[in-house]
């Protein structure tokens, strides 16, 4: 972009600040790049530059300490680019980093600790020791972020990874979420917010009660699709939370970040309508079988005058708790059917949704999730573009949630002209299991820029849970800020580098054949993390896999060897620990797959003492699975269970939020509803879930092998429902806290463990050990 247009926007972004952003914006005619800067200077917060800079430069000291701290300055300049850093050296030796805001001075610095200094960061290590005699080299350099909106965060991840964080835990989160130049999130902590509404409209507390639903499930609560369960919620915990959330976004103000906040979509308790009988509600259709005790809450149309009082009623309290970056999110219709298929109803729909936003905020945009147009026949191209043009061009932005697999921009013609957000989502509930698509992203992103009448105006990250495949984030996050395709071999192979704090041709290796077999899926099969090995057993699963094995067993050889080189300071051994742990698990996971293939087809053959060696090896599997985790802190459930049991207040809260923390990553509602949908590889729950539900089934195959009678699948159901995975929810067993064993010699001796059972006879005895290759359309 020319320097003069660069100024002229950054005047832009000034006079907006400077008038509370009372400036009329008109998007007609805009391409999808200056939409984003508009939208851009539109949405920050307006904090000073010298608070912005003071937050920044925290964040500094935080990560690499206060004294390394001062070899740095920053400074926020809002006459440069919007969205942009500048580097450079002081005549005093200090590196000067400049931005557009605060997180821009904070990308720069990630940007120089990675690529100059050869050190990175990742969610589970943010501090970096630097040698006390460092002298900084020095560089010039300038960028500029091709996608001036950079987002992170799915309603889901707040139920899903944040349940039970406290502030130390968001403090450091949020450094991360600088760093890597994220502009744009949500803040949607409500439920007190909620109770002084419903309390003021004259709901009973009983009422009130059976409407909220637990910690752990409150994401879907706020969309409307399920009511009360796993609730319910205490006064004192509401009231922490919401100090919390304004914690949290103090500090992410400061920085220059905007937020936006939650808005009404609609979804009121039942009890509503005792207070209401004249108004329209809908009921909402049941969600995932759940029982009409948790299911089904009212929809008040968005045209009746009591969705404007309500709406009022809430959006004015959080103005005036949470402030406002003019943004706001809500999702009317996610995984759930409008009540009306009619054009007509659409578009009145989404205008009263909006019109109740900027009764608030004139200036306000509302947030979209893009999830409900994926896959469902409801969403014609006619109902559709009734809905989204309902709203002035630029004032709803739509997150195209998971754009690498299956993009809905292209399907609504650039969502029919507003502005959109490409999105990875990745991640389905948390769970473990090493695969991406580094290819289509980086292709991906391109396409979509480059799409005619594009309307796109920036990138993000939307994980239902985070703390897996932190490869993929951190690539999508930089691709998202560069306007060119990246090296894909020369950034897998610098990755190592600044991750274990040593250049190697080993870990560079390792980390490409990473990079071309479990980071190289595409395809249209749903990757829900449901892998056999946390699967309720059984013999109608088709595992499936896009790449070869031995890739995976030859990185991590690869690794393995190079366990003397890994420097012990800066903590980079610890995260060569955590990608053995996870290679590991990977492996054994593959091979799960592979042996289940085998068991399936012992059993249909009725190979008795084939199908028991194999059991005894899955066993086998699943130990060693349990002993590899136990080794990694990253892998602990006792970390879990530990972080919802101290977020409680007195017992009787302690008791339901382990409830809470246990059903969720189980069980998943009252009766199975969404079973395994949020399963972890975790020590503790393999030992005590996993394979005790392996070691029942394969013992009633077993019977029923003997006996030369079919295998009895509802019986064992309810058998395996009834002993182990409901009861798993009300339990208290304690778990480690801390990691047990010896990593490398642990991950060694399963190396060789099995890889020579992958030359077994038994094994391949009339059925090779793999996996059916199942590729998807180049």
């Amino acid at each position: 972009m020319h320097l003069k247009w660069n100024l002229a926007l950054a005047l832009l972004a000034v006079l907006c600040l400077q008038r509370g952003h009372g400036t009329k914006l008109d998007f007609n005619g805009v391409a999808g790049r200056e939409m984003g800067l508009h939208l851009a200077a539109h949405l920050a917060p307006g904090t000073p530059p010298k608070v912005q800079e003071t937050a920044a430069m925290a964040v500094i000291s935080r990560v690499i300490g206060a004294r390394s701290s001062q070899l740095f300055q920053v400074q926020v300049n809002k006459r440069i680019a919007i969205r942009s850093f500048q580097i450079s050296m002081l005549d005093d030796g200090r590196i000067l980093l400049v931005g557009w805001d605060g997180v821009s001075v904070c990308k720069a610095f990630h940007h120089y600790l990675k690529y100059v200094l050869n050190k990175d960061v990742d969610w589970f290590k943010v501090r970096i020791e630097l040698p006390y005699n460092l002298k900084l080299p020095n560089v010039t350099i300038e960028s500029t972020s091709a996608s001036p909106i950079i987002y992170h965060q799915n309603v889901c991840t707040w139920s899903y990874s944040f349940a039970w964080w406290d502030f130390e835990q968001w403090r450091r989160h949020l450094d991360w979420m600088a760093l890597m130049g994220i502009s744009l999130t949500i803040a949607p902590i409500q439920e007190a917010i909620w109770v002084e509404v419903y309390t003021e409209m004259g709901l009973s507390r009983e009422e009130i009660d059976a409407h909220l639903a637990g910690p752990a499930f409150q994401a879907w609560q706020r969309m409307g699709n399920i009511r009360g369960w796993a609730g319910p919620l205490k006064p004192e915990w509401r009231r922490l939370q919401l100090l919390l959330q304004q914690e949290i976004l103090a500090a992410q103000r400061n920085l220059g970040m905007s937020v936006a906040l939650p808005a009404f979509a609609g979804h009121v308790p039942r009890a509503l309508k005792r207070l209401h009988p004249n108004s329209t509600f809908m009921e909402v259709q049941r969600w995932n079988q759940f029982p009409d005790r948790y299911c089904c809450g009212l929809f008040v149309e968005p045209t009746e005058p009591l969705f404007n009082q309500v709406a009022e009623s809430f959006l004015s309290r959080v103005v005036s708790t949470y402030g406002s970056n003019h943004i706001f999110f809500c999702d009317p219709f996610n995984e759930l059917e409008p009540p009306v298929a009619k054009p007509d109803y659409m578009r009145s729909t989404a205008a009263a949704i909006y019109e109740s936003m900027r009764g608030i905020d004139p200036q306000a945009v509302w947030l979209l999730q893009g999830w409900m147009f994926v896959k469902n026949p409801f969403w014609t191209t006619d109902m559709a573009k009734a809905f989204l043009t309902a709203v002035p061009r630029g004032r709803i932005l739509v997150l195209d949630l998971q754009s690498e697999q299956f993009p809905q921009y292209e399907l609504t013609n650039s969502y029919f002209g507003q502005p959109f957000v490409w999105c990875m989502l990745h991640n389905f509930g948390g769970t473990l299991g090493m695969f991406g698509s580094a290819k289509l992203i980086n292709s991906g992103i391109e396409a979509a820029r480059r799409l005619p009448n594009s309307s796109m105006v920036g990138t993000g990250i939307t994980p239902e849970g985070i703390g897996q495949n932190y490869v993929m984030y951190s690539f999508t996050l930089e691709r998202g800020w560069s306007d060119s395709p990246l090296d894909l071999d020369s950034w897998f192979s610098h990755f190592p580098h600044t991750r274990y704090g040593v250049k190697d041709e080993r870990l560079e290796q390792a980390w490409l054949l990473l990079k071309d077999s479990v980071y190289s899926f595409r395809g249209l099969q749903k990757m829900r993390g449901q892998y056999v090995v946390t699967r309720r057993p059984s013999f109608n699963q088709e595992p499936f896999t896009w790449y070869n094995a031995s890739e995976v067993l030859d990185a991590w050889h690869l690794l393995l060897s190079a366990r003397a080189i890994i420097p012990l300071e800066d903590d980079r051994y610890d995260m060569y620990e955590h990608d053995l742990v996870d290679i590991t698990r990977q492996f054994l996971q593959i091979n799960a797959d592979q042996l289940y293939i085998n068991l399936r087809s012992a059993y249909r053959k009725r190979q008795v003492p084939r199908f028991e060696y194999l059991s005894g090896k899955l066993l086998q599997l699943l130990d060693d699975m349990e002993l590899i985790l136990a080794s990694g802190y990253n892998f602990l459930l006792g970390n879990w269970l530990e972080q919802a049991k101290r977020a409680a207040l007195n017992d009787e809260d302690r008791r339901n939020f382990e409830f809470n923390a246990r059903n969720q990553i189980t069980a998943w509602g009252p009766d199975g509803q969404i079973l395994d949908y949020a399963c972890k590889q975790w020590s503790g729950l393999v030992r005590d879930y996993y394979a005790p539900r392996w070691s029942l089934f394969l013992e009633d195959v077993n019977v029923a092998l003997h006996s030369q009678q079919p295998f009895n699948g509802t019986a064992f159901k309810q058998k395996v429902s009834q002993r182990i995975e409901l009861p798993f929810s009300n339990k208290t067993d304690i778990y480690p806290l801390e990691p047990v064993g010896n990593t490398w010699l642990i991950s060694q001796n399963i190396f060789e463990t099995w890889k020579a059972y992958s030359k077994d006879t038994q094994f391949l005895h009339n059925n090779r050990l793999s996996v059916p290759r199942k590729f998807g359309p180049k």
